[in-house]
């Protein structure tokens, strides 16, 4: 007999509580840092499923059946999103049972030696096998591990590294620094001789005058031009000014622009001139 729609709605809403005793039974085997909400999301799907496929006519008490269904849909939720195989689940449950035996007949923690012996293996067996326990472990960053004054702390909160530098603002200086390059690569040659020399290498005015054969005044216009230009290449792309200047600093701008792509300018891998 096919129950109708009212009558299922009825059943599920009058057993939502056993979704919930069913729901700390089964996730008290589950470590802390697994996702509840997730095996609850479950858990009511299993009860609504029930609920639609329940045939009273077996003679199997409703609440038997559901908690059946319910128990399979959580741990389904669970093994969905476990990389371990079931061998190495039964290992790490051999593995637990013996750990909790000897903490009950010794009255403290064993030691890796003991809890090895007791489980008829090597101490390098047991390392490795907690070693691909630990590697098959999915933790969900948004679990949460403890509560502040205002609000939560998830776990991705715990493992973000305040003293290292944002990475979005480490990828727009290292696409900077590459499009500073890109454009002092664009430079005609002597102004940029004029500009490495004297801001990179250190080169005094006067001995960069003696070897390009003119004045000290006329390689301080050269570097005030190569500058120029320079800043009207990289405003094109970091500000919302248009370009002022010259035509030649907006056609300079224009072919800094098209040197090279931004993929390229992000990499880490050293590019040819």
């Amino acid at each position: 007999m096919t129950a109708t729609a009212s009558e299922t709605a009825a059943l599920i809403e009058a057993h939502l509580p056993l979704v919930r005793q069913v729901l700390s039974s089964v996730t008290g085997h589950f470590p802390r840092h697994a996702d509840r909400e997730e095996m609850a999301q479950a858990a009511r799907l299993g009860l609504v499923e029930a609920a639609h496929r329940y045939d009273p006519e077996r003679g199997v008490p409703f609440e038997r059946w559901a908690a059946l269904r319910i128990r399979g849909a959580i741990l389904d939720s669970v093994r969905a999103v476990d990389f371990a195989p079931r061998t190495l689940r039964s290992a790490m449950r051999q593995a637990e049972a013996a750990r909790t035996d000897l903490e009950s007949e010794l009255r403290r923690t064993p030691t890796p030696h003991e809890h090895a012996d007791r489980m008829g293996i090597s101490v390098r067996e047991l390392t490795t096998l907690e070693g691909k326990a630990h590697r098959a472990l999915v933790i969900s960053l948004d679990a949460g591990v403890d509560r502040t004054e205002d609000e939560p702390r998830t776990l991705a909160s715990t493992i973000v590294d305040h003293n290292q530098p944002n990475p979005l603002a480490l990828l727009e200086s290292i696409e900077q620094s590459s499009y500073v390059r890109d454009a002092l690569l664009e430079l005609p040659e002597r102004l940029r001789d004029v500009v490495t020399s004297y801001f990179l290498d250190g080169e005094a005015s006067s001995s960069i005058a003696a070897r390009l054969g003119v004045t000290e005044s006329r390689v301080s216009q050269m570097r005030s031009e190569a500058l120029s230009m320079l800043r009207s290449a990289i405003a094109a792309v970091y500000s919302d000014q248009p370009v002022e200047g010259c035509g030649r600093d907006r056609a300079f701008a224009a072919s800094v622009a098209g040197r090279s792509s931004f993929a390229a300018r992000v990499s880490l891998t050293p590019r040819v001139a």
